[in-house]
């Protein structure tokens, strides 16, 4: 049973009458590798399951990169595909700042700020994929071109083999 659903995530679902279903396990305060966490407690394959990574551009910019727990961001690919030069990983402050969210819960969707994000092009291989509801232990399972539209996002092959 979910006790409190409600995540700036899910109310930007919910406005859109938009088709997704949550998923809520037992978060492990002390588990740190928050998607295959949530990969293993649920039984799904951790290329189903996509984090929520905010990358720093050398242009001042934050953006947003959404890809399987089971890959790594390449940022050399990921600052192309934004036209920037060089990507980092944003400071955890910086994501706290930007999203509204914690880490280990950001959502792609429902950030405080509107940020590019580009998810990897394997998210759509699956009807449906997992990402962040919005706060640790609850996860959204919904339609990739779903996620592209309510992000404005757009698919790009950004993950590599771990």
């Amino acid at each position: 049973m979910i006790t409190s659903p409600m995540t700036p995530a899910i109310t930007v679902l919910d406005r859109a009458h938009a088709s997704y279903e949550l998923h809520e396990y037992d978060h492990d305060a002390a588990n740190t590798h928050y998607g295959s966490e949530a990969a293993d407690k649920m039984g799904i394959s951790a290329e189903r399951v996509f984090k929520t990574l905010v990358v720093a551009l050398d242009n001042g910019k934050l953006a947003v990169a959404v890809l399987p727990v089971s890959l790594n961001l390449n940022l050399k690919t990921m600052a192309k595909a934004l036209g920037a030069k060089k990507a980092q990983m944003a400071k955890p402050e910086q994501v706290e700042r930007s999203s509204g969210y914690v880490l280990g819960g950001v959502s792609p969707i429902g950030q405080k700020k509107s940020l590019t994000t580009i998810i990897d092009s394997s998210a759509a291989d699956y009807s449906t994929i997992f990402i962040s509801a919005g706060r640790r232990g609850l996860e959204i399972e919904l339609a990739p071109d779903l996620l592209c539209l309510l992000t404005k996002g757009r698919y790009e092959s950004v993950g590599v083999s771990k």
